[in-house]
């Protein structure tokens, strides 16, 4: 015992003396690792150069949601218009994006900076949001910053030293203030949250919150920027309220399938010689296969340039869904119906052939099974009623357009008179369902879709299918009253359900913990919302959650590990 508490004294007096806490409190530093806290910053400062080097090696997909905020005498705020901006980066010259939607504006331009331009209406600049991903590009070391330690703390699993940093001139325009979370380990920045500082005349510098995440070994790449201003005024007797995500995804598009296609195991089936088995087709058969393979090209071309996901686990979910749809109705396909999931957060559905494509933002705001099954049986009925897809993508030249000109070249949305068609098909497939009691949730989704159209209809227009089915016989029928449950919640905010690995794309969906009792502003249906991932390391367990809330800050001792227990 009187060892134990000898062995305390000493690791605070150390930490009382300045040291950093790196290695275990029983253990010698290694020889290269940092022994003063002045090295643990030179470390950080040298990690952070590092990264702006090795980002010039990546072209991730970005995608910037923007949502204008107006107040609500029930609950709060609300949405009140939006903006969105879907684009590739370009970290060779500076921080580009190109853009892979329309970013144009009714004639209005938009000038590219960090922050927005000003003329007599703010303008929300796409390459100002992916701006946030980094510190400061123009020098972040000990000569323009300031570094003072904070405490230790855990962000998910990952123990960090957490810095106030504040510019050293008094002269901080464009400058990082605020606070940074460095990873104990190899002390690579983690997470950081403030603002650049020097706002101006023509133009604005907002606050964000930006996270990384450990995708390999000793790699920490950017991954999720929240942004939120609240009363910010510009011109006279004009203000700015509003909340913004920016995800970033494809970091290593096409690398993990071409890695297991040379390390996986083949087992080929050997040709068997039967003459009595019909190997011809049929022309109806040929017909088939060549709109399957229309299909496959397609969806092999959006998932090469980071649009849709692998395949994994959500699609799995879908497909149960559908087999429950198809086996309650005595519908048989051929060939079998598939799903995917397009990677954007915009709300949209559409077929490719016989594969129903949901985009994952739609996911992420279904509040539960039926309503999924709802958009799901939609969906299906287009492939019943042999609403063909347009067999040109069968040929490969077809395919050869330039990432920018995707939304342009490929197009799944419907006539009205096939999607009037396919509402009466879902309705016929919904009541022979085991989800035909349930259809009242899925009609108080709908009703708090329609609500909100005029408020979000950047997040509700899609770029390659139909918006989200209006089914007019689904939303009369008795929904759930909100009033006599509260607790229903008839749409979940963005980024409810799925999470994304940046690195390969895989969708998982996110496994938090019941949150009890929800207030009516916490409910929030189809509105941005902070990120709060889960940090782990790289080849940790994988089950863990990655956009669950995060620990809880707390002051933890050297040697001492945290109290869950505490707040």
């Amino acid at each position: 015992m009187r060892t134990l508490l000898k062995l305390i004294l000493v690791l605070a007096v150390s930490a009382c003396a300045g040291l950093s806490a790196v290695a275990t409190p029983d253990a010698t530093p290694a020889a290269d690792q940092p022994r003063t806290m002045d090295q643990v910053i030179d470390r950080v400062v040298s990690n952070e150069t590092r990264l702006y080097g090795q980002m010039r090696n990546y072209s991730p997909l970005v995608e910037t949601y923007i949502q204008n905020l107006k107040g609500d005498k029930d609950l709060g705020q609300v949405p009140a218009g939006d903006k969105y901006f879907l684009g590739r980066a370009n970290f060779t010259k500076g921080v580009t994006l190109v853009p892979l939607n329309d970013t144009s504006s009714k004639g209005k331009k938009v000038v590219g900076s960090i922050g927005n331009f000003f003329s007599f209406a703010m303008q929300f600049l796409p390459d100002g949001f992916l701006q946030m991903i980094f510190i400061d590009t123009n020098g972040f070391d000990k000569q323009h910053y300031k570094f003072d330690y904070v405490r230790r703390e855990f962000l998910g699993e990952v123990r960090c030293l957490v810095f106030d940093v504040t510019p050293s001139e008094k002269n901080n325009r464009g400058r990082f203030v605020g606070r940074i979370w460095v990873e104990d380990q190899d002390y690579h920045i983690v997470r950081f949250n403030g603002a650049y500082g020097g706002n101006g005349h023509s133009s604005w510098y907002f606050h964000f919150d930006s996270w990384r995440t450990n995708v390999q070994p000793g790699l920490w790449l950017p991954t999720f920027v929240y942004s939120q201003e609240s009363d910010l005024h510009y011109a006279i007797s004009k203000k700015l309220d509003f909340k913004a995500q920016t995800r970033l995804w494809g970091y290593n598009l096409g690398g993990a399938s071409q890695e297991q296609e040379l390390s996986k195991i083949l087992v080929e089936t050997p040709v068997q010689d039967d003459t009595k088995t019909a190997n011809d087709l049929s022309p109806i058969q040929a017909q088939r296969s060549w709109d399957r393979q229309a299909e496959d090209n397609v969806t092999d071309r959006l998932e090469r340039i980071g649009l849709m996901a692998p395949k994994g686990e959500v699609d799995k979910v879908m497909d149960t869904v559908v087999n429950n749809l198809e086996v309650t109705n005595n519908i048989d396909l051929d060939p079998e119906v598939r799903c995917r999931v397009l990677m954007t957060s915009t709300l949209e559905s559409f077929t490719v052939g016989h594969t129903i494509v949901l985009s994952r933002g739609l996911i992420d705001v279904l509040p539960d099974e039926a309503s999924l099954a709802t958009i799901l049986a939609h969906e299906l009925s287009h492939v019943v009623l042999a609403h063909r897809l347009d067999s040109q993508y069968a040929f490969f030249d077809q395919l050869l357009v330039e990432d920018k000109d995707t939304f342009r070249h490929f197009g799944f949305a419907r006539t009205p008179e096939e999607e009037a068609a396919a509402n009466a098909k879902a309705i016929q497939i919904l009541n022979n369902s085991p989800y035909k009691n349930q259809l009242g949730n899925a009609g108080l989704f709908l009703q708090a879709l329609d609500s909100r159209q005029k408020e979000i209809p950047n997040l509700i227009s899609g770029h390659l299918g139909n918006r989200v089915p209006q089914i007019n016989d689904l939303k009369s029928t008795t929904p759930v009253d909100p009033k006599q449950n509260p607790q229903k919640i008839a749409a979940l905010p963005i980024g409810g359900r799925v999470k994304i690995d940046p690195w390969n794309d895989q969708l998982s969906l996110i496994k938090s913990k019941p949150v009890g009792t929800v207030a009516e502003r916490e409910k929030m249906p189809f509105e941005v919302t902070p990120f709060m991932p889960y940090l782990t390391r790289y080849g940790a367990d994988a089950s863990k959650p990655i956009a669950a809330s995060a620990t809880a800050p707390q002051d933890v001792k050297p040697g001492e590990a945290p109290d869950p227990t505490k707040p």
